[in-house]
């Protein structure tokens, strides 16, 4: 028996990128890093443009965000510091 065709397309009708991108959790942490980011230019630590990142200090990958202590860091060394994601099979 064939499997559905998936659709990964953002935008496009029951995508999974929109289906992932629309839950209340998910929703919720995006707000956080808004809100930390926020704090952080309010603050004058980073700037629009400067190619810094607000990162979250021991955070895990899922759960909620907020209160948690932030550094600010240029973008490939947040991107280094993202955990390993292992294959699904």
């Amino acid at each position: 028996m064939a499997r559905a065709k998936r659709v990964y397309k953002k935008g496009a009708k029951n995508s999974e990128y929109d289906a992932y991108h629309g839950k209340k959790a998910q929703i919720k942490r995006r707000s956080a890093r808004v809100q930390a980011r926020r704090k952080a230019i309010k603050a004058g630590r980073v700037k629009k443009g400067d190619g810094k990142e607000v990162h979250h200090v021991g955070a895990k990958r899922t759960g909620p965000l907020n209160n948690k202590r932030t550094k600010v860091l240029s973008r490939a060394a947040n991107r280094r510091k993202q955990p390993k994601r292992g294959r699904k099979r």
